[in-house]
């Protein structure tokens, strides 16, 4: 059975995989948060520091982690690169990736 902790690592190695992140891009991705759902598997909140988006990840118990994942963003089209100027290529692509074809989630 799969634990908190490893639903966190395996999440955030799933994503680092699926964008074919850099070790050194990867510590930019953290866990918001971690769910136990039902016995024995996770949701779990991934983000990048300083930026509002996250995708959540569903963990099974048997270590695999759901390939439809969900990405959440209040970005606007409009301002889709706006903000990633500062962290690394790889994150700054497949964040605006997933901003480009996601719907909006709006914040109030």
């Amino acid at each position: 059975m799969v634990t908190q902790l490893d639903a966190k690592k395996l999440a955030v190695n799933f994503l680092g995989d699926d964008f074919e992140l850099a070790d050194e891009e990867r510590e930019w991705l953290s866990v918001i948060d971690s769910r136990l759902i039902n016995e024995g598997w996770y949701i779990v909140e991934v983000g990048v520091e300083g930026l509002p988006d996250k995708w959540v990840v569903q963990v099974y118990e048997n270590g695999e982690c759901d390939p439809c994942y969900t990405f959440i963003s209040p970005i606007l089209p409009t301002e889709i690169t706006t903000d990633l100027k500062e962290i690394p290529e790889g994150i700054a692509m497949a964040i605006e990736s997933e901003r480009a074809g996601r719907i909006i989630d709006k914040v109030h």
